[in-house]
């Protein structure tokens, strides 16, 4: 089975160690489960093309200010479908590789090692770094990655289709200055501060 009946998820293979059992790559055609696959646990048996494309319909708020990421998503899956299916046209003719190995690439390099978890501690709050769960890495990199796309998007001449292919190709390449990379180091360095 190929992928929009185009793309193969044989040979594609996931180099972080710690997310192989959370980045699913089982063939499917049409990347749709219809909610079959919803729960905390169970969305780990949905392919990953399918798990990007739910989170571009809704990517989450960026914070107290959400200007950028509330109120405007209609849930059009079909829509979403098309220009997903669009970037991959624009990665595989820039890259002559598979888009697939593009995404997971991207979701390797976007998903962070450590965070900082706050307690209280008397009269004050202290910080400290922990580990993050393979799980959550797939999670905040899947939500990190559509909140990059959309701020690009936003206001911008370029078609979606075109602002996700440039976005997945930047973080595939570990570029500094997208959201996603940007965000992990930052969280890094800040975790690494407060061991």
């Amino acid at each position: 089975m190929l992928l929009f009946g185009r793309w193969s998820t044989n040979g594609i293979s996931v180099e972080d160690p710690g997310l192989v059992k959370y980045i699913n790559l089982t063939p499917v055609v049409v990347p749709r489960s219809y909610g079959r696959k919803s729960g905390d646990f169970r969305k780990n048996e949905m392919n990953i093309v399918e798990r990007f494309m739910n989170k571009l319909q809704v990517t989450g708020h960026t914070g107290k200010r959400h200007k950028l990421t509330s109120g405007r998503f209609t849930g059009n899956y079909q829509t979403i479908m098309r220009e997903t299916e669009r970037a991959f046209e624009i990665i595989e003719e820039k890259t002559k590789k598979n888009p697939v190995q593009i995404l997971v690439k991207a979701i390797e390099n976007s998903a962070l090692y450590e965070e900082i978890a706050a307690y209280q501690l008397g009269g004050i709050i202290a910080r400290k770094a922990v580990i993050t769960s393979p799980q959550r890495r797939v999670d905040l990199a899947l939500r990190l990655i559509t909140q990059g796309i959309y701020r690009s998007a936003f206001q911008n001449k370029k078609s979606l289709g075109h602002v996700i292919a440039d976005e997945l190709l930047a973080i595939a390449n570990n570029d500094p200055k997208t959201l996603p990379i940007r965000e992990r180091n930052r969280t890094e360095k800040e975790a690494e501060g407060a061991r």
